[in-house]
């Protein structure tokens, strides 16, 4: 979660503790009142005094509550920086002391950057590693010396057997979104990173549901965790209370029309597309582009420079459209987002929680629009029933349908572009001119020839 949004929600809730009641280092709190925290709220409430008596948590809550405070802030406190006066006295100086295990690159980009905002006056040295980058200056930082380190299982794993990342000293591992870890089939490096932290003191693992697979391993690697959850049925109530959800039947060939009139609608602001595969986000965001619509995609077929691009231009608004699947999108977090467009039903009721729980974030509302294929009506059933949203059937919905402009507000004659289709340049032929008439010579006079045959053939 990103530092802006808790700053917004912790002053939003009314919680009856503050960080300067917290026993929390003078520079800890010094960087949390530069950045406008004040209070702490549910998931950090509950969470900090634990983690910061060294016991290990299990934190249940779903993405965009604070998590990334709520377990930052105990292993900034038990870090020992370059600027400290302990520092003299520690044997391994350069070594990680703390390990961060995320399931997406983004989300590692992410939680770096929001820890790298509260360690800057203790001179901590935060770094990201993950897939799709060169090695070399991942190595490199680490040859020059970490004390945090945020990462992926697969490019942690790769250099811990290059024996470039070295694990003896991390004496507390997090783990962030484990149920998507297990989706991602991330579990057995995930044990593999377990039982290489030998010396490990505390370990934190955060997920916003709790399957059989991720409940084992906290039996196997964390000494009698806390369960902590936040996330019960009225928390997710009151966030999908402040998302007006439509619900539209639509014909696959016309969904690109319907999708470029709704981002005309009045008031929109950035918005995010949802897809379920590769090729329809980024056909999606092709059509949307030559519609004159300031799009961007960010998938897994996209290299990492190009995803990077594709979202630090959404945030800097210089696209206010990102086409997305539901890997990619793990762990955006981006403020002021209106309106979250599912153009493919989700696969379930989990990931349609997730997707349009980006919106009417910090407090603040949303809209969400799901368009339904025929062939999907029954897994939207089962969305509804599951999450009793009441919404039923879906009413059939065209690109002409007035229905679609009155519920979203759009104004009426938008079509499905907002620049004129570029014409066809035809070439122009130049203007016939008349040969140039050449002096003809007297045609010679041709001589008939006469063939005689002077072969003989036997018959």
């Amino acid at each position: 979660m990103s530092l802006l949004i808790a700053a917004l929600v912790s002053a939003h809730f009314k919680v009856s503790i503050t960080f300067a009641d917290l026993p929390l280092r003078p520079e800890t709190q010094a960087a949390l009142a530069e950045h406008g925290f004040i209070s702490p709220f549910p998931i950090q409430e509950m969470v900090l005094p634990i983690a910061l008596g060294d016991g290990d948590v299990i934190g249940q809550a779903k993405t965009g509550t604070g998590k990334t405070l709520a377990f930052g802030i105990p292993l900034i406190e038990r870090v020992i920086a370059p600027l400290d006066t302990e520092w003299k006295d520690l044997a391994a100086k350069g070594l990680p002391q703390v390990l961060v295990v995320v399931p997406t690159r983004e989300l590692c980009v992410q939680v770096t950057k929001d820890i790298d905002e509260l360690t800057g006056n203790r001179g901590i040295r935060t770094l990201a590693v993950y897939g799709g980058r060169a090695f070399e200056p991942q190595i490199e930082a680490l040859a020059n010396g970490v004390e945090i380190v945020v990462g992926t299982p697969g490019r942690l794993l790769d250099l811990y057997r290059q024996g470039q990342l070295k694990l003896k000293e991390v004496s507390r591992v997090v783990l962030d979104e484990a149920d998507e870890m297990l989706d991602l089939g991330f579990l057995p490096d995930v044990e593999k990173i377990f039982t290489s932290t030998p010396n490990r003191a505390q370990t934190m693992l955060f997920s916003a549901t709790m399957p059989g697979d991720i409940i084992a391993l906290a039996r196997r690697f964390m000494n009698q965790p806390i369960h902590i959850r936040t996330q019960d049925n009225e928390d997710e109530g009151a966030v999908v209370s402040r998302i007006k959800q439509h619900v539209l039947r639509a014909h696959a060939l016309d969904k690109i029309e319907m999708l470029a009139r709704i981002l005309q609608a009045e008031g929109r602001g950035p918005t995010i597309v949802f897809c379920r595969t590769k090729r329809t986000c980024q056909k999606t965001s092709d059509d949307l582009l030559e519609r004159g619509f300031r799009a961007a995609s960010i998938h897994g077929d996209l290299g990492q420079s190009a995803r990077e691009k594709a979202l630090n231009d959404f945030k800097a608004g210089k696209s206010d459209v990102l086409v997305a699947t539901d890997v990619a999108a793990r762990g955006i977090d981006i403020d002021g987002i209106t309106h979250v467009i599912n153009y493919q039903c989700p696969e379930d009721e989990k990931t349609y929680v997730h997707r349009i729980g980006r919106t009417a974030r910090a407090g603040a509302d949303g809209i969400s629009v799901t368009f339904v294929d025929w062939d999907d009506l029954a897994r939207w059933k089962m969305i509804d029933t599951a999450l009793v949203l009441g919404l039923g059937e879906p009413e059939e919905t065209y690109s002409s349908s007035e229905h679609l402009y009155e519920i979203l507000n759009i104004p009426a004659g938008s079509n499905g572009r907002i620049t004129k289709e570029k014409p066809v340049a035809k070439s122009e032929k130049p203007a016939k001119t008349e040969p140039v008439a050449k002096a003809s010579k007297p045609a010679a006079e041709r001589t008939v020839r006469n063939r005689t045959r002077t072969k003989k053939f036997s018959s």
